[in-house]
């Protein structure tokens, strides 16, 4: 497997960034942060002990996932919750033509990340045919956006009932079931799909998947609806930590996304995590330069200027991670998500010449999935880019990226590089076990519980208030 890399010799700027030393002093609490996860944590996490309050909620179930399926896979086959998974994608992949995915927050945002990273750009544009008999893929459920939920209702039951094409389904996703914006998606998407299957009960559960937690508001409603099939938000695992559960792998498994290389990526990036030293580990190196500039130079923005559009959902995702974990106790870096060359024009004034507060972390691809497109020469010379004309988009975007580099670094603006080998499963699966097990680790240097996320309950608490009132 392709490992994806990490490279911090963008921070190392005299007088504005780190040094080698700056970060070799941060390595032994960064240890002792990994150990107490690894030896304290997780085994408090699976015996069940008495959690201290500090800890609560330890929702540390993330960690051990990749191999836990993976292992159940290899031992029970199409008996395992990842064989149920595929077994699912595949009836749902050959009943209907599109899923409507309602969510919202982690029940949506890795999904979305995942099938903008690997399914092609334009997927849901696509014929059947050409999408290889693949269900189109819409997000709602993630807003109380009337218009947009109008448009979405517009463009189903577009062909006839008798085939695929004239038939959708709704995939839902929500631990508790009591969350506002998903509960209302659900019930009027449900309204939608009753009428779709001529109020045939029997028909319209067949096209609903739930993943919630047991006993929970949704779990309830599944089971009066008589779905055939549900799934469970494992204990444990947080919202926006759920991604290589069944939250993440059942949309991704409806589109034609290689789960269990997606899960075999993660559990690659558990071992390097378990077992290498500070200088060859990109969680705790990266841990190391967020936390050392942080601390160091005041830089508390983390700018992730991710050099594709299909990485952009990837930036939205971790936007999430690291805000809902570390944005406690009046702390906490604030996340920014940048897609370059496009933000180059809009931010980049800003982050190179304003306020000396951000670290920049760019996330490349190394391969493409698609040839290089060359610009080709042109009687019509207007542009003057006949003397370009034998260069690709690859060999541009790369002259960006390390121009970009230059101007920031010279500036006295630390920068640092994630190299994915390619927008595909192994690596997708390695960058989001890398960034969680990152979250996890700096909440814990910080003495922040990276866990829960109690912040969000207010305006909750509020909004019901207002509409009951």
């Amino acid at each position: 497997m392709d490992r994806i890399s990490y490279d911090p010799r963008g921070v190392m700027i005299h007088e504005t960034g780190l040094s080698p030393h700056d970060l070799e002093r941060l390595a032994p609490s960064l240890d002792r942060a990994r150990t107490e996860f690894l030896e304290q944590d997780l085994p408090l996490y699976n015996k069940g002990g008495k959690v201290p309050a500090e800890k609560q909620p330890l929702d540390a179930g993330f960690f051990e996932l990749p191999e836990r399926l993976l292992a159940e896979h290899k031992e029970k086959g199409d008996k395992s919750e990842l064989g149920r998974i595929l077994a699912t994608a595949k009836r749902l992949q050959k009943s209907v033509d599109r899923i409507v995915l309602l969510g919202i927050g982690g029940s949506y945002m890795g999904a979305k990340a995942l099938f903008d990273a690997c399914c092609h750009p334009y997927h849901n544009e696509l014929s059947r045919t050409k999408r290889n008999g693949l269900p189109r893929l819409s997000f709602e459920g993630n807003n109380v956006d009337n218009d947009a939920v109008a448009g979405l209702l517009d463009i189903l039951d577009v062909g006839p009932a008798s085939k695929p094409e004239g038939r959708w389904g709704i995939i839902v996703i929500s631990k508790s079931g009591g969350t506002l914006e998903t509960a209302s998606g659900f019930r009027i998407f449900l309204t939608a799909l009753r009428a779709s299957v001529g109020d045939d009960p029997k028909k319209m559960a067949e096209r609903i998947v739930a993943v919630c937690g047991k006993g929970g508001k949704l779990d309830e409603l599944q089971q009066a609806l008589g779905c055939p099939e549900s799934y469970e938000v494992p204990d444990g695992v947080g919202g926006r930590f759920s991604i290589l559960s069944a939250v993440g792998l059942l949309p991704a498994a409806v589109v034609g996304i290689d789960i269990v290389k997606l899960l075999e990526g993660a559990a690659d990036m558990n071992r390097r995590f378990r077992e290498a030293p500070f200088a060859e580990n990109p969680v705790l190196q990266y841990v190391a330069v967020c936390q050392g500039l942080e601390r160091r130079r005041g830089i508390n923005i983390r700018v992730l200027s991710v050099w594709s559009k299909a990485l952009e959902s990837l930036g939205l995702w971790y936007d999430q991670l690291l805000a809902e974990s570390i944005g406690k106790d009046f702390i906490g870096a604030t996340p920014l998500t940048c897609v370059n060359t496009r933000d180059l024009h809009s931010r980049a004034q800003q982050h190179q010449e304003g306020t000396r507060d951000k670290l920049m972390t760019n996330v490349i691809l190394k391969s493409l999935k698609r040839d290089p497109i060359a610009l080709g020469s042109s009687e019509l010379d207007q542009d003057q880019l006949n003397q370009l004309s034998e260069k690709t988009l690859p060999q541009i975007m790369e002259a960006a990226i390390a121009g970009t580099n230059q101007a920031y670094n010279e500036a006295g603006r630390p920068t640092a590089d994630i190299t994915l080998p390619g927008a595909d499963e192994a690596s997708l699966g390695q960058f989001l076990q890398m960034m969680m097990l990152a979250t996890t680790i700096e909440g814990r240097v910080m003495g922040i519980n990276p866990f829960g996320q109690p912040g969000v309950e207010a305006y909750k608490k509020n909004m019901t208030a207002i509409l009951q009132g």
